[in-house]
């Protein structure tokens, strides 16, 4: 009786939340209906909820959420413990009645509420986390990384790295970078930097498209966005976001001119329906180091810079590790320290923390079985990635240096990690 009494009371908004939350599961635990949603359904919905966004200048799914988590707090707390008191003094503010609404019906109101937060957000873009993965799209083969594999990726990626670092400093007017080396990375990200970016990681995107796993882009006019809270964001460690509700990707304020290519690059990714961390890595170092323009080519290379040195200590030994540190040009070196200078001075350790435990949960929750350890499995995906490029004999979107030989007045006495 009581169950056919819950249901008589159920309006079509009920029905209809029902049946999008069945529809968000059966999604969600069926790689094939991911791939369906990830080609063909959030390639609309992100084209019409980026054209909404893009109207405003500043990122509303910021705002959004801000708010959604202050009514989840605030309205309990006024309905069940303020509003009788405040009523007795503001009149208008008691009901009809003075029919207060129950303790039940209140935070079924916050459930109901938060229940449509989480169909919005699978359906406007978290179902991309159903999709198969970057293996299963390309046909890529994991690649087992031995230590000889290892070795000859590392150094070769450091060579283009020393001589993309060379060249930007012989022709600094040619990139967004200030001609001074000890000086040059410590500018703001203008917006001819922003514009040029733009392009090149669109060009990079509508190159590779599908046949390397991702959707081409579907907004021609990609808006991104600065974060709104970002002394919040610097404080948490986070420097990019893709904010799903409506189809936005935001950017850190803070983030240096350097950096900025690779994580715009990497949040277009997330907006492209790339969901995890590893593979929207991968396609940011394959976009960036690709472009003509070698601000944005050292980027891509800078911004894997830590991956491939853990994977250097970890795999080949701290010797070894040492050894590949000095292969490295100094002023990379001094960069790589800056820069942790510089983002730790910003952060706090609680709120870093928290974001950490917080995201890594979220991660799980959504079949990434690594949670954060998933953005450490670029290296892997690129020695997979050269692999099938040997394989269908394509060309590498590589810029391979000659072998050189660097004087280099530097010992490191401990790697940077």
């Amino acid at each position: 009786m009581k169950l056919s009494n819950t249901f008589n009371r159920l309006r079509w908004r009920h029905w209809l939340l029902l049946s999008l939350l069945v529809l968000v599961l059966v999604i969600k635990w069926n790689p094939n209906l991911g791939y369906i949603y990830t080609l063909y359904i959030y390639s609309t919905i992100g084209r019409i909820l980026s054209s909404f966004s893009g109207i405003f200048p500043f990122a509303i799914g910021d705002i959004f959420i801000a708010l959604s988590i202050a009514w989840v707090i605030l309205y309990p707390l006024y309905e069940i413990v303020l509003r009788k008191r405040l009523a007795r003094r503001f009149v208008f503010l008691a009901p009809k009645g003075n029919c207060y609404p129950k303790t039940k019906k209140v935070w079924g109101r916050v459930a109901e509420y938060l229940l449509w937060i989480y169909v919005w957000f699978y359906m406007a873009w978290g179902l991309n986390y159903s999709q198969p993965n970057i293996y299963q799209r390309t046909g890529m083969k994991p690649a087992e990384v031995d230590k000889d594999k290892l070795r000859e990726f590392a150094y070769r990626y450091a060579d283009s790295l020393n001589l993309l670092s060379e060249e930007l400093r012989v022709k600094s007017e040619e990139t967004a970078f200030d001609g001074q080396r000890e000086s040059q990375f410590n500018g703001f990200v203008d917006d001819g930097l922003k514009n040029r970016v733009r392009d090149a990681v669109l060009k990079g995107y509508n190159k590779i498209g599908h046949k390397e796993g991702i959707n081409p882009s579907f907004n021609p006019h990609p808006h991104v966005k600065t974060m709104v809270f970002t002394p919040l964001s610097s404080m948490a460690g986070v420097t990019g976001s893709m904010a799903p509700f409506f189809c936005e990707f935001t950017l850190n304020g803070d983030i240096r001119p350097h950096d900025y290519p690779a994580i715009y690059a990497h949040e277009y990714a997330h907006f492209l329906g790339i969901a995890n961390e590893g593979e929207a890595n991968f396609y940011s170092y394959i976009v960036c180091t690709s472009s003509t323009d070698k601000a944005v080519k050292f980027s891509g290379y800078y911004h894997i810079f830590f991956h491939v040195l853990r994977n250097v200590f970890d795999v080949l030994g701290e010797k070894e590790g040492e050894k590949f540190l000095k292969h490295i040009r100094p002023e990379i070196i001094r960069l790589a320290k800056d820069d942790r200078h510089y983002w730790l001075s910003k952060r706090s350790k609680v709120l870093d923390a928290a974001q950490d435990f917080i995201f890594d949960l979220y991660l799980k929750g959504n079949n990434v079985s690594e949670g954060r350890k998933s953005y450490s499995g670029v290296v892997a995906l690129i020695l997979a990635w050269e692999e099938l490029q040997q394989r269908e004999k394509r060309t590498p979107y590589i810029y391979t240096a000659p072998s050189v030989e660097y004087y280099l007045p530097f010992r490191a006495s401990s790697h940077l990690p």
